[in-house]
């Protein structure tokens, strides 16, 4: 199948740096030239996530949007195929994208670039012909440096996945299942075929007496 990959970028007025620039998806060959803030810290080190982040920009499906002041990156969001050891990339589906890692460094939160990163990727109905999902894990969020706990977080994350028409949807999957605050959020394009979503829903419940 076609990904559509449709470059853009918006400047974002900032008080206390030069404008952050909001970008993507950015060509494997682009991102190469940046750099990575100390800070991008929660799933690797800066210098093997910044590794990571080029690899997926350079997979047909993957692409990553960042916000960057200069060349330094401060945000990123990353879209890509479920992971093979994961129940999601069973269903062997080309329409069926993951909207991985969101991160933005401490000192840039509270601008919107979560949202404003998320909602650039969707310009120009790029992902219009898949089926994007999200999975929120409590353990992978920030309670500490937020000041939120579990719930307030949660509804936090399900607004900003809301931003781009994403909704709740049920699962057995035994991760999501383990606890309350986590969640699968999905959003179905408008030229994905009713046989794509049903083999998702396929993916989504496999004990037979959920159906």
């Amino acid at each position: 199948m076609q990904h559509i990959k449709i470059y853009h970028s918006q400047l974002v007025p900032s008080s206390n740096s030069s404008s952050i620039v909001v970008e993507g998806p950015v060509p494997p060959e682009q991102l190469a030239q940046y750099r990575m803030h100390p800070d991008l810290d929660a799933f690797r080190r800066p210098p093997e996530q910044f590794i990571a982040l080029v690899e997926i920009a350079e997979l047909p499906e993957g692409r990553i949007i960042v916000s960057r002041i200069e060349d330094l990156i401060i945000g990123y969001v990353t879209f890509h195929y479920a992971d093979e050891m994961e129940r999601w990339s069973q269903g062997h589906m080309e329409d069926l994208v993951e909207l991985g890692a969101i991160e933005v460094a401490d000192d840039y939160r509270g601008l919107g670039l979560g949202k404003r990163m998320i909602r650039l990727a969707f310009e120009d109905g790029q992902l219009e012909n898949v089926i994007t999902f999200t999975t929120e894990y409590y353990w992978h969020w920030d309670l500490e440096k937020s000041g939120l706990n579990v719930w307030d977080y949660r509804k936090m994350m399900e607004k900003l996945m809301q931003s781009v028409d994403m909704v709740w949807f049920a699962t057995d999957d035994p991760e999501i299942c383990s606890h309350p605050a986590n969640c699968l959020m999905v959003r179905v394009g408008k030229q994905v075929p009713l046989t794509s979503v049903e083999q998702f829903d396929r993916v989504r419940f496999q004990q037979r007496f959920m159906y």
